[in-house]
C-alpha cells in the first residue's frame, strides 16, 4: 500500500465510525480537562494565597528593639539576592491639624526606602483587588507580580512632602496634592497608603509618615521587604543595628502576625496534590490506546493475513489515532488556555505550561500503547481471535 491508499483508509475507517473515534474522542477530552483543569485550579489558588500575603505586608520583617543605621538600612535593597525593599523609621512629635486643635495626629520620620515600602504595599493591594474583582480566584506568577509592582513604586514614590493613611485622608479630606495646615506649618500631601486592620502593625493605621534624609540620625526600627522570605532577611536586618554598650531585646518580627511565619511558596508549589496528575493522564492515555487496538485485533490479523504489511498496518492504526487523540489534545490545550489567561493574576503561561503537561502526557501514552500493542498483533493469531471473537 502507498501512502496516500493508507492515509484514505484510515479516513474512512474514522468517518464509517469502525475506530470509535468518537468516543475515544471523549474519553481524552474529559480526563484533559478535568485533570488539567484541576491541576490549573491549584495553581491559581496557590498564586493567589501568595499574592495576599504580598498584599497584606506577611512577606515584610521588621528589626525592633535596637538604635538603626538608616543608610544601612535603606541600603539593603542593594545587596545581591537581598530585599527587594527596606527602610528605617522612628516616631516623631505629633502633628496637630489646625482645623482640629484638640486632636493628635502621630506622625513617625522615615527614610525614602519606607515611602517605597509604603508605596508598595498600596500597589500591591490595589493589584489583588482588582484581581478578586476580575476573576473568581504560583508562588513564580505571584513573585513576578511583585516585581513590576516594585519597579513601578520605584518611580511613584514622591518624598516631597508627607504621607497619610487612608483613614486620615478620609477624616480630613485630603488627596495627593492637598495641603494640611498644621501647627509646624504647611504640609504637602505627597501620597496616601493604605493600611488596613488585617494583623498588621496597627501604629501606622492612623498616622502621618514624614520622609527624612536616611543619613539624619539614628532610627528605632529597620524594615526590608522580600519574596520570596529567607533566612537571609533577619541576617541583613541585625547588620543595620548600631551597636552599643547598653543591652537590649533586639529582635525581628514579622510585621503581620496573622499569617503563618512558616510559610514556603516554592514547597507549597511542589507537595501540591495534583503533582501526579500527569501519571492518572498517562495511564487513562496507555488504556485507552491498548483498549483501541484490542477490540480490532481480529480485523487486524485477517488484514495481515490478506498481505497488508505490517508497516502499512502500523502507520494506519497510528494515523488513526494520531486523528481523535490529536484533536482532543488540541482542544484541552484552547480550553486550558482559556481558562488560566481569564483565572491568573500575572503569569498566566506559567500555570498554562504546568496544566498542559497532563493532556500531553495522555498523549503521549495514547500513541505510544496504539504502537506498541499493534506491534503485539501477528498474523498467526487470526484462528484464535476468530474462535474468542
Amino acid at each position: 500500500m502507498n501512502l496516500r491508499s493508507i492515509c484514505s483508509e484510515a479516513v474512512r475507517n474514522i468517518s464509517a465510525g469502525t475506530t470509535r473515534a468518537a468516543w475515544f474522542f471523549l474519553v481524552m477530552l474529559i480526563t484533559g480537562v478535568l485533570l488539567g483543569g484541576y491541576e490549573a485550579m491549584s495553581i491559581v489558588q496557590l498564586e493567589q494565597e501568595a499574592i495576599t500575603r504580598i498584599s497584606s505586608d506577611a512577606d515584610t520583617k521588621a528589626l525592633i528593639g535596637a538604635s538603626v543605621d538608616g543608610q544601612a538600612c535603606d541600603g539593603l535593597e542593594m545587596v545581591h539576592n537581598g530585599p527587594s525593599l527596606a527602610g528605617a523609621a522612628r516616631a516623631a512629635e505629633s502633628i496637630t491639624a489646625s482645623s482640629t486643635p484638640g486632636m493628635e495626629l502621630p506622625a513617625y520620620e522615615v527614610t525614602p526606602g519606607f515611602i517605597k515600602l509604603l508605596a508598595s504595599g498600596q500597589k500591591t493591594a490595589n493589584a489583588a483587588s482588582s484581581s478578586s474583582s476580575s476573576s473568581s480566584s504560583a508562588s513564580s506568577s505571584a513573585q513576578q507580580g511583585a516585581t513590576s509592582t516594585q519597579q513601578k513604586v520605584n518611580e511613584t514614590a514622591d518624598t516631597s512632602g508627607i504621607w497619610i493613611s487612608t483613614d486620615v485622608s478620609h477624616d480630613f479630606g485630603l488627596v495627593k496634592g492637598s495641603v494640611m495646615q498644621t501647627n509646624r506649618g504647611d504640609m504637602t500631601i505627597a501620597g496616601v497608603f493604605s493600611w488596613p486592620n488585617d494583623g498588621r502593625d496597627t501604629r501606622f493605621a492612623y498616622a502621618a509618615m514624614i520622609p527624612v534624609s536616611a543619613s539624619s540620625g539614628e532610627f528605632t526600627e529597620c524594615w526590608a521587604k522580600q519574596w520570596p522570605v529567607s533566612e537571609q532577611t533577619n541576617d541583613l536586618l541585625y547588620s543595620t543595628a548600631i551597636v552599643s554598650g547598653t543591652g537590649g531585646n533586639t529582635t525581628v518580627a514579622q510585621v503581620n502576625k496573622s499569617f503563618d511565619s512558616r510559610y514556603n511558596a516554592y514547597s507549597s508549589y511542589k507537595n501540591r496534590m495534583t503533582v501526579w496528575l500527569p501519571y492518572v493522564s498517562l495511564a487513562v492515555g496507555v488504556i485507552a490506546g491498548v483498549i483501541s487496538v484490542r477490540r480490532r485485533r481480529l480485523e487486524y490479523a485477517g488484514a495481515l493475513h490478506v498481505g497488508q504489511t505490517k508497516g502499512a498496518q502500523l502507520l494506519e492504526m497510528t494515523l488513526e489515532t494520531l486523528i481523535w487523540a490529536g484533536l482532543a489534545t488540541i482542544a484541552c490545550l484552547a480550553l486550558l488556555c482559556a481558562y488560566c489567561w481569564r483565572m491568573s493574576t500575572d503569569g498566566w503561561m506559567n500555570i498554562v505550561i504546568a496544566a498542559c503537561r497532563i493532556p500531553a502526557t495522555g498523549f503521549a501514552g495514547v500513541m505510544a500503547a496504539t504502537f506498541l500493542a499493534g506491534l503485539s498483533v501477528r498474523e498467526s493469531q487470526l484462528l484464535r481471535f476468530f474462535k474468542s471473537r
